[in-house]
């Protein structure tokens, strides 16, 4: 029996390929054989890799394009805000001004509501005083459209160089809105010391109650205390009475 002679390996291969270049489907047919089906499928997944890929670089450049259109947003926003920003300031100066204007204009209309509240009330306030405060004779010693009297004026420039008063007292005596001498049902002296204000305030009450005591204490008399004006809030009412400080209403003012 004859034996039959193996080819050693490298001819083997040499054999072997050079019959699958003369027969191309039989090199189909070995890769089939010598692959793996994941292995064969790998052009297909490359491809698809590939495409992915191709859609990714269309994505980022996509996105890349959102995103200097953002930055574009965003400058622009942050100009608008500066812009804003401007506006306000201006609108807050506009405000502040107003605002100091107003409170001008209150200032002005409460001075021109005082003067005429001190107009109407130096035509009036004697018999006033006579009617509210059960006095008679009353006259005006100091006010804020009349000469003082000299009598009156002598005493209390007296009374501030002997050192019985100070010179705050003084001059409280002098910015009293009226000061008039009366004499009490009985016969008594007595002094009404008097603050006018649009809307009584604490303030009004306190000042009257003052000028009231030093007049009480440099002409060793009798004093009484009174504010006048359009109104009074319930609390300075009561503080008005705790003071012992009258309040007239000035609606009952009228010119003469």
């Amino acid at each position: 029996m004859a034996v039959e002679r193996q080819l050693d390996p490298a001819s083997l291969v040499a054999r072997i390929v050079a019959e699958l270049k003369a027969n191309p489907e039989a090199q189909r047919l070995l890769l089939r054989t010598l692959l793996t089906n994941e292995f064969l499928g790998m052009p297909a997944r490359l491809d698809r890799i590939e495409k992915d890929i191709i859609e990714l670089k269309a994505d980022v450049s996509q996105l890349k394009a959102d995103v200097r259109e953002l930055k574009a947003d965003v400058r622009e926003l942050k100009t608008d805000v500066a812009g804003l920003k401007t506006d306000v300031a201006g609108l807050k100066t506009d405000v502040a001004e107003l605002k100091t204007d107003v409170s001008q204009m209150k200032n002005d209309i409460g001075q021109l509501k005082g003067t005429d509240l001190e107009n109407r009330l130096h035509m009036r306030i004697e018999p006033l005083a006579n009617q509210e405060l059960h006095l008679r004779g009353a006259f005006l010693v100091h006010g804020p459209v009349q000469q003082r009297d000299r009598d009156f004026s002598t005493r209390m420039g007296e009374a501030w160089a002997d050192g019985a008063i100070t010179t705050a007292q003084y001059h409280r005596i002098l910015d009293t809105d009226f000061i008039m001498q009366a004499r009490r049902r009985g016969g008594e002296e007595v002094w009404v010391a008097v603050e006018a204000s649009n809307k009584v305030r604490e303030g009004d009450i306190q000042r009257a109650r003052a000028t009231a005591d030093i007049l009480q204490t440099v002409l060793d008399a009798d004093a009484l205390a009174l504010v006048a004006g359009y109104g009074i809030d319930p609390q300075d009412a009561e503080r008005a009475k705790a003071a012992q400080v009258h309040y007239l209403k000035v609606s009952q003012v009228r010119p003469s």
